[in-house]
């Protein structure tokens, strides 16, 4: 099959064909289910991927931890998959969720929690829909 063939293929067809790049991973965007916001943007590698299917749940890849991991084992914070997309070349994956609790790591709803604002010149962040629902550091005490 030629290049252009496989391409098309994965572009038009209806074939399961995951394109994980060099570290064997594709980008993850989260949204929730009900309002369309944008929750998170993690990494799966192929198992991940494979056990968010099977399982419903929100599985991911760390690259810092260079580890497997199922959203919401240490904060009880998860994710139910309602429905998964992959983009149109399959290097992404979009999964709608009904999040229970917080999405971010720093117990807010949402990764996406700090406005780029440009004042004359000068850019910086402010804070918008940034209420925290748990505080970090009771729920990952190691």
């Amino acid at each position: 099959m030629s290049a252009a063939t496989h391409d098309h293929d994965r572009e038009e067809g209806l074939a399961f064909q995951p394109k994980f790049d060099a570290a064997g991973l594709v980008t993850c965007v989260a949204t929730d289910a009900a309002t369309g916001d944008v929750l998170m943007v993690a990494h799966m590698n192929d198992e991940a991927l494979r056990k968010t299917i099977a399982t419903g749940e929100g599985w991911y890849f760390s690259r810092s931890r260079n580890a497997l991991w199922r959203k919401g084992e240490s904060s009880g914070q998860t994710q139910r998959v309602v429905e998964i997309r992959m983009d149109c070349d399959q290097d992404a994956v979009w999964i709608k969720v009904e999040q229970i609790g917080a999405a971010c790591h720093t117990g807010r709803r949402s990764c996406f929690y700090r406005a780029v604002k440009d004042e004359g010149g000068h850019v910086s962040l402010s804070f918008v829909d940034a209420e925290k629902l748990f505080d970090p550091a009771q729920v990952y005490r190691k």
